[in-house]
């Protein structure tokens, strides 16, 4: 990204919520070898938002939470079939976690999702995703 305090993320599944799980997993690459750590535990969550590219949002900030607040780092993601939830949609998420102190450090660290150039659409290709983290 030309600014430096920027990481963009792209990704492609069959499937929107493939597609939010390759999301995950590349914000993480962006930052963390993985490789050595071991899952210390598994956190499982219910998203809800008015949009499909809502959920995209929804679950990157829910990797940036855990993060901050409990020190792991997901080494896989579970991303479950999205659904009708009131005004809205609703997707369930599981992730296998490591203790962020277990990874080794090879970028900046997300701090937030920008909402700027935010896109998650499906075509006849599949789904696509570009998100633009803060670091």
């Amino acid at each position: 990204m030309p600014h430096t305090a920027d990481m963009r993320v792209e990704a492609w599944s069959p499937t929107a919520e493939g597609c939010i799980g390759e999301a995950v997993r590349a914000m993480v690459e962006g930052f963390a070898d993985t490789s050595a750590a071991a899952v210390v535990g598994e956190r499982a969550s219910v998203v809800t938002a008015e949009s499909d590219v809502d959920l995209l949002v929804s679950v990157l900030e829910e990797v940036v939470y855990r993060m901050d607040a409990d020190g792991e780092i997901p080494l896989d993601v579970e991303v479950g079939s999205i659904r009708p939830a009131g005004a809205g949609r609703s997707l369930s998420v599981r992730f296998r976690m490591a203790d962020a102190d277990a990874v080794v450090p090879v970028g900046a660290v997300p701090k937030a999702v920008s909402l700027h150039d935010l896109n998650l659409c499906g075509g006849p290709g599949g789904w696509t995703c570009r998100v633009t983290l803060d670091v």
